[in-house]
């Protein structure tokens, strides 16, 4: 039932809303743009959307293709989604975001937006 829930929550590209912010800004930390650039980190949750499916992003002139974007809530994350983040587990990437959004809450049903991408071979 999770695995199906998960997929309801894909969505085409035609049925996303509209964008609240730009692609430019889905991965911004100086850290989270080196684990990108290694490989470490092929997602990134934001509390809005951030970049349409097949947008490219560029970090140090290396291009970066986004392969889904969907919704999901932060009881839905597993150490699998933390390690596509780039950290070991869930605590270390909730430990990370609060420390980034002092005073934020950490709510099961708090829904944020997953931008997941790989890189584009030249």
């Amino acid at each position: 039932m999770k695995g199906d829930v998960k997929m309801a929550d894909k969505q085409e590209h035609s049925s996303l809303p509209p964008k609240t912010c730009t692609i430019e800004k889905l991965v911004t930390v100086p850290e989270d743009v080196e684990k990108v650039l290694s490989g470490k980190k092929t997602a990134a949750r934001r509390n809005g959307r951030y970049a349409d499916i097949g947008e490219i992003m560029v970090l140090k002139d290396k291009k970066f293709r986004v392969d889904q974007v969907y919704s999901q809530s932060l009881g839905e994350l597993t150490d699998e989604h933390a390690r596509m983040e780039g950290f070991e587990s869930i605590e270390d990437y909730k430990q990370t975001i609060l420390s980034y959004h002092p005073g934020m809450p950490w709510l099961p049903q708090m829904r944020v937006w997953v931008h997941e991408f790989s890189p584009v071979e030249d």
